[in-house]
């Protein structure tokens, strides 16, 4: 049995480990997908917003080449930080249940049963895209991610979003040879997009580099074509491709399989103790974005990793039952 069991081998997660060692704890680190899943699935050659040292977790520093690190030297710092600290990881391994209660849980997985004192949810939001709802979303030329713009090269792509996710996919696809349409619910682009992406954009919508419908809902998909509805009405759009750039929300269906309540806020706000971050299941924890529920902006890598120093002294002061 481990002191702690970590669900989610993501930088908090790691965070958690790492300060559950310097208090004298044992832990086990549980990820249904690789290490850092989250990172790996950003695009490639991404460049976080946060300068390293906002990054860097268990005071081991983030040598970078630039001023702001890119996606795979993020992806390589964890993955040595892991190997530096020793942590155990038991990667590929989807968590399907909790039972028991503090000082007795077992995390049941699809590879077995891991007992441990206390549970620490640190799943992040990344895994699971806020859908869009409509007639055809599933079909194979439609995702809501964005890897890289090299294969819509010469291909007609539509860009459901306006935040920062959609702003970088446009632009970049514009830039390989894509003919880019932008499709934005709102009167506008969004005010959260980073100062120097935003001005790049609208200067391209202005030179009709990137077509754009602003108020546009999407009502269904085909292959090759948008249906939409805007404020004159119905119309389509020509896209081989769809990026859905809609954002991401917390596993809600994990959490209740956890039996972690969520407030009746607009966010669905996981229930946590503002001083421990304790959940409503007696000795289990929620560490980073899930803790911010819709409001994924909230708690992020830069101030979410704080949450492991708390959590690790909270557990580290309850007694060990016999």
């Amino acid at each position: 049995m481990v002191d702690v069991a970590i669900i989610g081998a993501g930088p908090v997660g790691l965070a958690c480990a790492i300060e559950a060692r310097r208090r004298g704890l044992t832990s086990l680190v549980i990820d249904k997908g690789a290490l850092v899943n989250s990172l790996a699935g950003y695009p490639t050659g991404m460049e976080f917003f946060s300068t390293p040292e906002l990054l860097e977790i268990g005071d081991h520093p983030f040598p970078t080449q630039g001023y702001k690190p890119l996606r795979e030297e993020a992806l390589d710092y964890y993955r040595r930080v892991a190997d530096a600290e020793r942590l155990d990881l038991a990667l590929y391994e989807r968590v399907t249940a909790v039972v028991g209660e503090a000082g007795a849980f077992e995390v049941v997985t699809v590879r077995g049963r891991h007992a441990c004192r206390f549970v620490v949810a640190a799943t992040g939001f990344f895994d699971h895209p806020n859908r869009l709802s409509v007639p055809g979303e599933d079909l194979p030329h439609v995702t809501h991610y964005f890897r890289e713009p090299y294969p819509y090269a010469r291909q007609r792509v539509a860009v459901i979003g306006a935040k920062n996710s959609a702003a970088k996919a446009a632009l970049q696809c514009y830039r390989h040879g894509a003919r880019v349409t932008m499709l934005v619910r709102g009167p506008e682009l969004s005010p959260k997009i980073k100062y120097w992406i935003r001005p790049d954009l609208e200067n391209r919508i202005a030179e009709g580099s990137v077509a754009a419908f602003f108020g546009a809902h999407v009502e269904s998909i085909e292959p090759g074509v948008v249906h939409v509805r805007g404020p004159q009405g119905p119309f389509d759009v020509d896209a081989d491709w769809v990026l859905a750039m809609t954002g991401y929300r917390p596993d809600y269906s994990l959490l209740a399989t956890l039996g972690v309540a969520v407030g009746d806020d607009e966010a669905m706000t996981p229930l946590v103790d503002s001083e421990t971050f304790e959940s409503s299941r007696p000795g289990l924890y929620l560490a980073g974005t899930v803790c911010g529920g819709l409001r994924t902006s909230r708690w992020f890598i830069e101030n979410g990793r704080f949450h492991a120093a708390v959590i690790a002294a909270h557990v580290a002061s309850r007694p060990k039952t016999p």
